[in-house]
């Protein structure tokens, strides 16, 4: 399969990669900074690029057959509109170049999952993290308005320990407590996902 990963410089995206290599997949990124793939110079398509660009997006996606993204904001709490600039970029490149499948990664709380996050996180999700959130929500009206094959993943809290093998995934799922979920398993089931029809038109919250 040849797949296209947005954010395959961050630590989800990266699994995500680490993971098609090892599956015989062909793997292109798009990048801000090519040199931070310089190990895998040998091994992956790397073109140099803003995934907020359309021409740049669909220069990457032309060929490929499911665009995977694990864009994020790192530890900033402001979106500077990156999630609806890149869903707008991907949406009409993705229309261009004619690829259907696209894998979104987001957050738990976004959207509808709001509604089964704890008060905590609730209170957490609509203070410090309203900016992004309110953001990703936007960039994901449009991508189920898109007419494309997408699946939108809301993991729980990222972290950075190893993967388990085995997690919780479902549209809906009920939440006791603080839930965490690693950025490996994430990945894990974003690639899986990828070569599936599983999850298309679904929203799939994933965590331990």
């Amino acid at each position: 399969m040849n797949l296209l990963i947005l954010g395959a410089t961050g630590p989800t995206g990266r699994h995500v990669v680490d993971l098609a290599l090892k599956a015989g997949d062909n793997v292109t990124v798009l990048a801000r900074r090519p040199e931070a793939l310089d190990d895998l110079a040998d091994r992956i398509n790397v073109v140099a690029g803003d995934a907020t660009s359309h021409n740049d997006v669909a220069k990457a996606m032309t060929g490929q057959d499911v665009v995977i993204s694990a864009l994020g904001r790192s530890t900033s709490v402001r979106a500077d509109d990156l999630f609806t600039r890149a869903a707008t970029a991907v949406i009409g490149a993705a229309k261009e170049v004619g690829v259907s499948r696209l894998v979104w990664l987001s957050s738990f709380g976004v959207g509808d999952t709001y509604k089964s996050a704890s008060p905590v996180q609730k209170a957490m999700y609509s203070s410090f993290l309203r900016n992004i959130y309110a953001n990703k929500e936007v960039s994901e009206r449009e991508i189920r308005s898109s007419g494309l094959d997408w699946t939108l993943v809301y993991p729980t809290t990222l972290t950075k320990k190893p993967a388990k093998g085995t997690y919780r995934v479902g549209d809906r799922l009920p939440m006791k407590g603080h839930r965490t979920i690693s950025r490996a398993d994430v990945a894990d089931f974003m690639f899986k996902a990828a070569h599936s029809p599983e999850w298309i038109h679904r929203d799939a919250v994933i965590t331990d």
